[in-house]
């Protein structure tokens, strides 16, 4: 146990990393609230009102999935109330968040967030709709029921399970233990509260319906889609074709992306044929790092963490990227990031056949490789067989599925969501 000095110094870590700014946001809030509902009766047309949106919460910005939201709902609301208390800043991964100075961190500003979020949101001005982002589960149990008090409408961007998450997907909990059960009841019950629930597939829409009676007229889902300033096309034939094929891969290491079945690959005699860089960390991390450790890997470049802003260049660099190959069920309901953004730069891309990539993609394509899951085989094949056609693949890569999630349309996306949620 930490000593009482040093927790002392943990809640006042927490208390200034947060509370100074909030508390200026909260002493400034009553004549903001004035100035934004005069603005916004001075640019509102009777005949057809715009629609004022408060996007409320301990969001995770670092996220791109929330970064895109906030971005699509000022296009929708210019004058959008931002009522927002940074909890997860830094945590790129909270199933392997340890240590009790990280997790007290997090609970003491959790424990400073929601009495300055619910002053903060009961001052707000005029508005329609209130969305509640990722992750936003004690969001929705404590701040949402203000909402309702005030007959507004909450829009809650679930983006996943995370009961199906931390219980079944990565194990951390059993379903039957009482951490399992708790996640499922407030999951359960944040869902009767929204007015719309929103995840990122229709496949881990369906789920949701499915776990906690969720009727299908109140669930919607939006694509994820990649930050296009961060992860702009590129021609895929434009780098250097005198040694092996470089291979990537960046990501968490969890059970959903199929680690395993991409060493088993690299370290295949087929796979030495190719340059493979692989970036990441987390949960699997160790046990990946001493597998690589017991068998000659010079051809493999393995990299803990690469800032998300450094990401496009190692990309550029690469001739193929791979995405998730895992066979949990949640690995066929998501489409993660890392395809988005191969898709966005323009990149040659092998990742799962699911349920959801269908969403997106009916099957193979010009540079699209679909696979089945844990099957290294069929890997080593996909990239034998991009070896072969690099040269003629289009310049324009990937273009038709990107218009599916470039931003005017996840704009579109969120305001079809919207739209349905005020007409409840």
């Amino acid at each position: 146990m930490p000593s009482s000095s040093r927790i002392r110094r943990i809640i006042h870590t927490a208390l200034l990393a947060n509370l100074g700014e909030e508390l200026v946001k909260f002493v400034r809030l009553g004549s903001l609230s004035a100035r934004v509902t005069r603005v916004c009766g001075s640019v509102t047309n009777s005949d057809n009102p715009a629609m004022r949106v408060v996007l409320l919460g301990t969001y995770d910005l670092g996220k791109p999935r929330t970064r895109l939201l906030r971005e699509s709902l000022r296009q929708i609301d210019p004058q959008l109330q931002e009522l927002h208390f940074s909890i997860w800043h830094g945590v790129e991964d909270k199933s392997v968040m340890t240590g009790v100075t990280a997790r007290l961190g997090i609970v003491f500003r959790l424990l400073i967030a929601y009495p300055v979020l619910a002053a903060r949101y009961l001052m707000a001005g005029r508005h329609d709709v209130v969305v509640i982002g990722y992750m936003g589960l004690f969001d929705m149990l404590l701040l949402a029921p203000l909402v309702k008090v005030r007959g507004k409408t909450v829009v809650w961007d679930a983006f996943l399970s995370v009961y199906d998450t931390y219980a079944r997907d990565r194990a951390t909990s059993s379903e039957g233990g009482w951490k399992a059960r708790a996640l499922r009841w407030m999951e359960r019950r944040a869902c009767r509260i929204a007015d719309r629930v929103v995840l990122d597939t229709q496949a881990h829409a369906a789920l949701m319906g499915e776990l906690h009676g969720v009727p299908d007229a109140k669930l919607d889902a939006v694509l994820v889609g990649a930050e296009a300033e961060v992860f702009p096309a590129a021609n895929p034939g434009a780098g250097d074709r005198g040694g092996p094929i470089e291979v990537l891969f960046y990501g968490q290491f969890i059970p959903l992306h199929g680690i395993d079945t991409i060493i088993a690959a690299a370290l295949d005699p087929r796979g030495h044929e190719f340059r493979w860089t692989i970036v990441g960390q987390g949960q699997e991390a160790a046990r990946i790092d001493a597998a690589l450790s017991r068998q000659p890997a010079s051809h493999i470049t393995r990299i803990p963490w690469v800032d998300y802003e450094r990401l496009s260049g190692l990309m550029a660099k690469a001739d193929v990227c791979l995405g998730i190959f895992g066979t949990s069920d949640k690995a066929a309901r998501v489409i993660p990031n890392k395809v988005y953004q191969a898709l966005a730069a323009g990149k040659p891309l092998i990742t799962r056949a699911s349920p959801a990539m269908r969403e997106l993609a009916d099957g193979d394509r010009a540079g699209l490789y679909l696979v089945p899951g844990n099957d290294p085989d069929a890997l080593l094949a996909a990239l034998e067989r991009f070896s072969g056609e690099r040269d003629d693949l289009p310049a324009n890569l990937h273009a038709d599925l990107c218009e599916r999630f470039s931003f005017p349309a996840l704009v579109a996306q969120w305001r079809g969501v919207l739209q349905r949620a005020a007409k409840r």
